[in-house]
């Protein structure tokens, strides 16, 4: 199984390759440049520096979200885009899971973190115990406060991974014991801890149909926000 794994949740973007449980290359980004510039290089570079075509891939996978509206976008359609022509298994990931995948050899609490603004997180709970992990909490946009007084009830370590992941820190930790950030090289979100999933899923023997595959914001877009507000106010 090679799986083809797309991550444009925030403002990095990466690409990965996974040959079974092997991952045999990763390209990662953050210099600022557009998901829908780079993109696609990056995969088809990374295809051919691993000797291979995209013939010779089996799946593909990406971030489905939470995360930026315009770069799951972006993740999602260019997963469609390359599995649709040969109709490959195309699989959404969460976000989250695929962050705590990346924090599986830490024993503890995995707090997955995105910057949902309005002083919220995109945040999903974990527990990992040797190397496996059992979800705690749905993914959802939780008040930096509501997950502090959540957190406080779990007396393991807590290592904290993703982008929002130094915001969650700085406010939790105050009234929090036990937490810590993850090591640089872990915190973000990346392509291979998407792979790591979809292969978990692929092997369930579940059917995974790119034409199903949409999206999961977990709330309104800002312009939708404001467009239910006007209507609110219109009504009134």
């Amino acid at each position: 199984m090679r799986i083809l794994a797309f991550e444009t949740s925030a403002k990095a973007a990466s690409v990965a390759l996974l040959e079974d449980d092997r991952l045999l290359g990763e390209y990662y980004l953050n210099c600022g440049q557009t998901h829908s510039r780079t993109l696609m290089q990056m995969a088809q570079e990374l295809l051919a520096n691993c000797a291979l075509t995209p013939a010779d891939i089996t799946a593909v996978a990406c971030a489905a979200g939470p995360g930026s509206f315009t770069g799951v976008r972006i993740g999602v359609a260019a997963a469609k885009g390359f599995a649709w022509g040969r109709e490959l298994p195309c699989v959404g990931v969460s976000t989250l899971e695929s962050m705590a995948r990346q924090a599986a050899l830490f024993d503890g609490i995995v707090c997955c973190a995105m910057d949902a603004r309005r002083e919220q997180v995109y945040n999903a709970l974990f527990s990992c115990e040797g190397g496996e992990l059992t979800r705690l909490t749905g993914d959802r946009a939780i008040s930096l406060e509501e997950l502090t007084q959540e957190l406080k009830k779990f007396e393991k370590l807590k290592i904290m991974v993703g982008d929002g992941a130094q915001l969650c820190y700085n406010t939790c930790s105050k009234d929090v014991p036990g937490c810590m950030l993850a090591p640089e090289q872990t915190v973000m979100q990346r392509a291979s801890g998407v792979a790591l999933c979809a292969r978990r899923m692929l092997l369930t023997g579940e059917t995974f149909d790119g034409a199903a595959l949409e999206p999961n914001y977990l709330r309104l877009s800002q312009a939708e926000r404001e467009l239910g507000e006007r209507l609110k106010r219109k009504g009134e």
